[in-house]
């Protein structure tokens, strides 16, 4: 494993306005990715969605930031700071699907690339102290912050839209990307820390079924927090039916939207896990 380098990758944001996130890289294993840092307290990571860490997701980390914590947010896709655009997406969405780091679309298995999140989580902790991490999964991503609970430093996940794996069949519908045999050790991981997992999704978004979020809870009963925002036609605050990125592009600015108290649920599990408060 290999700490992480303050100034070591090339990766920095190319667009202005992202100045206040130091960037640096990290290696473990085969795989050596750039990672964006900022703040100071408890670690927390924060893992993109599709296409790349956009405008959104650096707002979303800033938010985390000035709640007294250590943001990193590690470069899976893309190009850190290019604007969000549909043609962006796709290409991402092509490289997502044939990359191996990332290609987990078998039943109840994980990305090749999770062992290198659990690993920056062990050196961000090292790093930050406190009493663990905290890790945001979104979209592709989502899954992850479950299985990063498999090494004993990740106390607060949140699955935000955790879209993996894809709805070819029924069966993937009610199904995570986490090792199945890695699930006792989460359940045991969750009692001992007294920790819950806290999911977010819109009742509308089609990669991220009701059967999901139910296998969750019936996984992990009551350690299983869901936050189902409504965005069936018609629905009172104007939730468009296409919504999906629950703390970023879909966010709306505005503490009577459930989108706001969403994240007012994940930066609470933060701090009461983080900073005992």
């Amino acid at each position: 494993m290999t700490t992480w380098i303050a100034g070591a990758h090339s990766g920095a944001p190319l667009v202005t306005g992202f100045e206040d996130f130091e960037s640096g890289s990290f290696t473990s294993a085969s795989f050596c990715r750039p990672v964006y840092r900022t703040g100071s307290g408890p670690a927390v990571i924060v893992i993109h969605e599709i296409p790349g860490i956009y405008d959104k997701v650096f707002e979303f980390a800033r938010r985390v930031r000035d709640s007294g914590f250590t943001v990193y947010l590690p470069s899976l896709l893309g190009t850190p700071g290019r604007p969000l655009t549909l043609g962006y997406g796709i290409a991402a969405m092509a490289k997502l699907c044939v990359s191996k780091e990332f290609n987990r679309f078998a039943y109840r298995t994980e990305a090749p690339i999770a062992d290198w999140l659990r690993a920056l989580a062990r050196d961000a902790h090292a790093q930050c102290g406190g009493p663990g991490v905290g890790a945001v999964g979104m979209c592709f991503s989502g899954g992850f912050a479950l299985a990063m609970m498999a090494d004993e430093h990740v106390i607060a996940p949140v699955l935000s839209q955790p879209s993996m794996p894809f709805t070819l069949n029924k069966r993937m519908r009610a199904d995570i990307d986490t090792r199945s045999e890695d699930l006792p050790r989460i359940r045991e991981h969750m009692e001992r820390h007294d920790t819950c997992l806290l999911g977010l999704r819109f009742t509308g978004d089609r990669f991220v079924p009701r059967e999901r979020f139910e296998y969750l809870k019936e996984t992990f009963g009551e350690r299983f927090e869901a936050v189902n925002i409504d965005s069936s036609p018609g629905n009172s605050h104007g939730i468009r039916a296409g919504a999906h990125s629950v703390l970023t592009n879909d966010f709306v600015d505005d503490p009577d939207h459930p989108t706001y108290q969403a994240l007012t649920k994940v930066l609470g599990l933060f701090r009461r896990q983080l900073l005992n408060s």
